[in-house]
């Protein structure tokens, strides 16, 4: 028999009061296998099924349970049988992943640009779970949970340390259901930069190691077929990352994402890092993040020639150059407002977007290149997903909508279309 826990959920609401459902509707799941659960009922009484906590109001301040499958066999419960595992899915052709839900997020209004903290798992599921099915719908196979960023450290950071393990589990529990909506689908657990990584001191290194151990486990707990591993700067936390995803027995993808100094930040060469994590075991090595097209490719050439396992590409959409290798050093000297923070990044990066035939040959070139796994980074959208998809010769749910020029008024080939309209094309 499967049990249901609960965990415990501070929530602080500026009203003086909310429905409880407000808060836990997006943490309450239904079990999917065994017979009826038992509940773990709390000593305050509020752990009970979602329907009956509806109308209870609660104060500003609450503690809220928040329901995750748990017990001896809880992770492989929340895995749906998959017909092949990532290696044999990789062997077999390119798989595609979409990241890069901090930037779409905050443009939906979701979250806020600098601070970029993943609270829309608790404060708008539907949101998040909207995002990760137009992004299933563009052909990712892959559904991410989103707690890039969701790690204690940054938590501390925003004063909401409390939420570090509702917001996890909220997160961790859209993905799977959104990836067991569509047979096949993998979900994802997330562990990546944690900003406080110091190749000089132990103690910080320990911290790092605790934060990802706890994601790790929530990640197995909440049925997570992989971990990724990513958008790390650091050789040593990358190969701490991949330690603790490795112990927790499932695969796992490791891609790293080096500054403007063509190396990591301590000093370990970018190639020699995914040698490094080859050998340490990771399923999959490779890039993502901070740089655009332009500068990964060249990279990619390298890694893909020094490695024999499989090699991970996911740019961000942004026309890097040689000069401004990364979009943390962007410029834009056309634009007539400048953003108040004397940069590009991350708020005014817009002009400077790659555009979908950029990144759907960018995905076709790693592709002949023998990089299979494949998505994009910061920027991304589902129509640049799609892109990607299409670019390796997949057709999506969304291909559907793909463009069609023929019927454009103005620069369509259509019978219908006249010709006196269409001759305007050129002025217009």
């Amino acid at each position: 028999m499967l049990m249901i826990a609960f965990t415990v959920l501070r929530y602080r609401t500026d009203r003086s009061s909310a429905s409880i459902s407000d808060v836990v509707d997006h943490s309450v799941r239904t079990v999917r296998a065994g017979p009826s659960p038992t509940l773990v009922q709390s000593s305050d009484g509020l752990g009970t099924m979602a329907g009956a906590l509806r109308d209870v109001q609660v104060p500003a301040r609450t503690e809220v349970q928040v329901p995750c499958v748990v017990g001896p066999n809880a992770a492989e419960e929340r895995r749906m049988p998959k017909s092949r595992s990532l290696k044999e899915r990789l062997d077999a052709g390119p798989v595609i992943c979409a990241e890069g839900f901090l930037f779409e997020l905050e443009r939906r209004g979701y979250l806020s640009a600098g601070e970029f903290v993943p609270e829309v798992a608790l404060e708008y599921p539907d949101a998040l779970r909207t995002l990760h099915v137009d992004h299933q719908r563009a052909g990712s196979d892959i559904v991410e949970a989103f707690t890039y960023n969701g790690h204690r450290e940054k938590m501390r950071v925003i004063g909401k340390e409390h939420l570090l393990e509702p917001l996890n589990r909220a997160a961790l529990e859209i993905a799977r259901d959104v990836a067991d909506e569509r047979p096949g689908d993998l979900m994802a657990g997330n562990i990546s930069n944690t900003n406080i990584w110091d190749p000089e001191d132990p103690g910080r290194q320990a911290e790092v190691r605790s934060m990802f151990e706890e994601m790790v486990t929530w990640a197995v707990d909440c049925g997570a077929d992989l971990i990724i591993g990513e958008t790390f700067y650091y050789a040593g936390e990358a190969l701490l990352a991949l330690e603790v995803a490795k112990a927790a027995e499932v695969p796992v993808v490791l891609t790293i994402a080096p500054m403007a100094m063509d190396e990591m930040a301590d000093a370990v060469g970018i190639v020699e890092t995914c040698q490094r994590l080859e050998q340490g075991g990771a399923d999959v090595v490779g890039m993502n993040c901070f740089r655009g097209p332009q500068t990964m490719m060249p990279w990619l050439r390298r890694i893909r020639a020094a490695v024999s396992c499989h090699v991970g590409a996911l740019p961000v959409p942004y026309r890097t150059t040689n000069e401004e290798p990364t979009f943390f050093n962007l410029s834009d000297d056309r634009a007539v407002v400048p953003s108040p923070h004397g940069r590009a990044f991350p708020t005014a990066l817009d002009p400077l977007y790659a555009n979908r035939y950029e990144i759907g040959a960018f995905a076709h070139e790693a592709a002949e290149l023998g990089v299979g796994y494949l998505g994009v980074c910061c920027g991304a959208s589902p129509m640049l997903i799609r892109q990607v998809s299409e670019a390796v010769g997949r057709t999506t749910e969304a291909s559907r909508f793909s463009e069609n020029m023929h019927n454009h008024f103005l620069y369509g080939d259509n019978d219908r279309l006249p010709d006196h309209i269409v001759s305007l094309g050129d002025r217009a």
